[in-house]
């Protein structure tokens, strides 16, 4: 059994259903990152696993974490679960922190509440957990307010908050947004460190292709709420098979490991993002160059076209010629 199964997740606002029958499978130990364009249903995606979604939004469909499905236990039964067995690292670290609360004060919170521990023996631990992650002189750090950490270090004290129980899924939210380049690669480098140490799994969120390539064992990637492709991450640049996916991969820079789909200059996507309020067929097929009249009639349906490759694409063998022609 997986840690964590989602079965045709459906995140249901009053006007707009922006995810839906999203499903995927993450292993322990495992790192699955989650790709695609702003607006397709990502963040919304990890707040429904979390229960977070904001009270105008219903959730729908299946989240069994080691086999107990999150979306049907009652609230007090998820609190025990969420901080402690399942984590998040929330977007923009100076917003999630509490600017009148130290970075100590904010870790031990989350120790008392999960494991019962005095607060000195909790402030020892966070002293410790800032070590973890590699904030220098901790003991003197931890009574720091947030706004007094550089970017870097206010996403390591995330990170501290997140793992401080020892979470078996950690979901990361696009974790270097903001960062410069350096510093992005030292938080990932952290994470990846954590995952091996502690024994968790990830989900990845993220919008860069550079950083899939080099952390992901799997990726799914999401389309105006609707996966439309999951692969292992080397068939996935190598030869993508949605018009979706090879649209991202043409639009990025080459990729460092060697692999990458698009030979020559970048080349943008044509269009936006459909609404999420309503669609006609297939969601892409606005902004795809392959369109077909048929595409206008159905939501495509995912089809396995190889092991653990699915595509949301019934012309998987126009992408293989695409990939052919490229190659």
């Amino acid at each position: 059994m997986a840690l964590l199964e989602v079965e045709k997740l459906t995140v249901r606002f009053p006007r707009a259903t922006p995810v839906k029958d999203l499903g995927f499978a993450v292993e322990r130990g495992e790192t699955l990152a989650i790709v695609g364009e702003s607006g397709s249903g990502k963040s919304l995606s990890a707040l429904a696993v979390m229960r977070l979604l904001p009270r105008s939004a219903q959730g729908q469909g299946r989240v069994l974490f080691e086999g107990k499905d999150l979306l049907a236990l009652k609230e007090h039964d998820v609190r025990r679960i969420r901080g402690r067995d399942i984590a998040m690292i929330f977007q923009e670290p100076m917003t999630s922190l509490n600017p009148v609360q130290t970075i100590g004060n904010q870790i031990v919170e989350v120790l008392r509440t999960h494991e019962r521990l005095s607060r000195n023996a909790a402030r020892q631990r966070a002293i410790d957990l800032l070590d973890l992650v590699r904030i220098p002189d901790a003991a003197r750090r931890i009574d720091d307010y947030p706004h007094q950490l550089s970017g870097g270090m206010r996403q390591r004290v995330m990170i501290a908050i997140a793992v401080a129980c020892r979470p078996k899924l950690l979901i990361a939210d696009e974790p270097t947004t903001a960062l410069d380049v350096t510093i992005q690669a030292q938080i990932l480098d952290l994470l990846d460190r954590l995952r091996r140490e502690l024994d968790m799994a990830v989900i990845l969120i993220t919008h860069d292709l550079g950083v899939v390539a080099q952390w992901a064992d799997k990726v799914v990637v999401m389309y105006a709420g609707r996966k439309v492709e999951e692969a292992l991450p080397e068939p996935l640049f190598e030869r993508p098979l949605h018009p979706y996916t090879r649209g991202l991969l043409a639009a990025s820079p080459r990729l460092a490991s060697g692999y990458h789909y698009r030979q020559g200059p970048l080349s943008e996507i044509p269009g936006s993002i459909v609404s999420a309020a309503g669609e006609a067929g297939c969601p892409f097929r606005p902004r795809c160059p392959q369109a077909r009249a048929a595409c206008a009639s159905a939501v495509p349906q995912l089809i396995e076209v190889d092991a653990g490759r699915l595509v949301a694409c019934p012309y998987t063998h126009t992408a293989r010629e695409a990939i052919h022609a490229v190659a």
